[in-house]
């Protein structure tokens, strides 16, 4: 359905993301340590066939690790500049959909739901956020200060976003001028990835339906 298409960063720069066009609002989808894989695009088609524009922009610049391939997923993560990601791609992606109009969601999973917890502090385009398993550590974004809506979705059985950092999270935004929505599934980290063996087809199907009764709250569509 949809097409990669070129986008600017705030500093003018060239950046690709993968667009799914819908007429309704728009939604940044930012992927796993993967990369910008086949899944990451599913969930972009399938939110426009909800009605919604998803924008999925490159972090890795074209770089894919197989699904086989941690270490090479692992080598790109850690070269992956968060702080810059989130100001650069990431709010490009949010300002391409400003600009025609829409509200704007920003969703991600396992190092994208990192950056959605991060980018709903830090940019001001983004109307509501969706972070699936991934948190930022306190050093990077303080919970306390969150004033946009945040919805987060999290695994019981997850050795990397782990339920004592969700349970740290949640109790250092319970002050939070807007306090986020949390939700824990027992399944493993990865539930919503179809492609993996974690797929967890009951946890995966709630956890879309709360996100998309999400974005009808927030963003409207």
């Amino acid at each position: 359905m949809g097409e990669m298409i070129a986008i600017k960063r705030p500093d003018g720069s060239a950046a690709t993301a993968y667009f799914a066009d819908a007429k309704g609002p728009g939604v940044v989808v930012l992927q796993e340590w993967w990369g910008l894989q086949g899944q990451i695009k599913g969930i972009c088609d399938r939110l426009a066939k909800a009605g919604y524009a998803a924008l999925a922009p490159d972090l890795y610049d074209g770089f894919v690790a197989d699904y086989h391939d941690t270490a090479g997923a692992e080598r790109a993560m850690g070269a992956l500049d968060g702080e810059a990601a989130t100001s650069g791609a990431i709010r490009g992606a949010a300002l391409h959909l400003k600009s025609q109009g829409r509200k704007v969601g920003l969703t991600g999973f396992c190092l994208g739901g990192l950056l959605t917890a991060l980018g709903v502090m830090r940019i001001k385009e983004i109307d509501a956020g969706a972070a699936f398993y991934g948190l930022p550590s306190p050093q990077a974004g303080d919970p306390g200060k969150l004033a946009v809506p945040l919805q987060g979705h999290f695994a019981n059985t997850d050795d990397w976003c782990t339920p004592a950092a969700v349970d740290a999270f949640e109790k250092a935004s319970r002050a939070a001028p807007v306090p986020p929505e949390i939700f824990r599934y027992d399944a493993q980290h990865g539930f919503m990835n179809q492609d993996r063996p974690q797929y967890d087809a009951a946890s995966a199907a709630l956890s879309w339906d709360r996100m998309m009764g999400f974005w009808r709250r927030h963003l409207g569509g």
